[in-house]
């Protein structure tokens, strides 16, 4: 079976290259993309989606679902639009039942890669205050201690910068907006998320020697929420076995660490 699912929208002429990061008989992890919705958006039902791509291809019997003998295929969890990286798909009604239970539970242990604004003083903290959507702004979410729900997010300091850090991030629970939200409740907002009071990543702020060339307009290294599903484990619905899905880092972080390491090298990384 290949392991790149290719997914056209005709509606937009868009084209994506998914990648498989593990499969078995019940269990499909893919790597997400950026600037693609894992579930269709509400408030723009026209607008393509993951799910919906997949489910129209095993429709049509697309090869790549038709070599596979697939049915079913339904998501386990959600990733927001602009974060890439790990989604667990179940190819069964029964072992998503089995996966929603997992994630319920706390059971299922995933790790974000966050690039944010700021240094932390502390290696490791952790954030555990209810979340509970925005009163006033559509699809935005904020600590209520309240109203909200529990949420719960482990953080630890993978590499510091000058003015910038990159975190490892472990949500105990799985509320929207979780790792967005309380980054931005505790003063650290992730680069390029606009939305929770993130900035854009500029080179022209971190190379001494900058120069734009006349006419032309300086395109950011972060320009959008850099927020990556880096790991996922948990023990296999059907099995018993630990099952682990990593994605690599996508291609706006990896560029983005190489030039914070060469302009803006901190403090030494926390010991993980």
């Amino acid at each position: 079976m290949t392991n790149v699912i290719k997914l056209s929208s005709p509606a937009t002429r868009e084209f994506w290259e998914i990648a498989v990061l593990v499969e078995d008989d019940h269990l499909l992890a893919l790597d997400k993309p950026p600037l693609l919705p894992t579930s269709p958006d509400r408030y723009e039902m026209q607008r393509p989606s993951l799910i919906k791509l997949l489910h129209s291809d095993i429709q049509r019997g697309a090869p790549w679902a038709k070599g596979r003998g697939l049915t079913y295929l339904m998501n386990a969890h959600r990733l927001d639009f602009e974060t890439s990286g790990v989604l667990l798909l179940a190819k069964s009604k029964a072992v998503l039942i089995a996966l929603a239970n997992l994630f319920g539970s706390e059971q299922a242990n995933m790790s974000f890669l966050a690039l944010v604004q700021g240094t932390p003083r502390e290696d490791a903290m952790t954030v555990e205050a209810k979340l509970a959507p925005h009163p006033t702004i559509t699809g935005l979410f904020r600590v209520d201690e309240k109203q909200g729900k529990r949420a719960k997010t482990q953080f630890q300091i993978r590499e510091r910068f000058a003015g910038y850090t990159l975190l490892e991030c472990r949500p105990f629970t799985h509320r929207p907006h979780q790792i967005r939200a309380h980054l931005c409740h505790i003063g650290f907002p992730i680069l390029g998320d606009s939305s929770y009071g993130g900035g854009a990543l500029l080179l022209s702020e971190l190379k001494p020697s900058y120069r734009l060339k006349p006419k032309k307009t300086e395109r950011p290294l972060i320009c959008q929420t850099s927020l990556h599903a880096e790991q996922l484990s948990l023990l296999h619905p059907i099995t018993g076995a630990e099952f682990t899905a990593a994605a690599p880092w996508p291609k706006a972080l990896t560029v983005a660490i190489k030039y914070l390491r060469r302009y803006a090298a901190g403090l030494p990384s926390a010991a993980l």
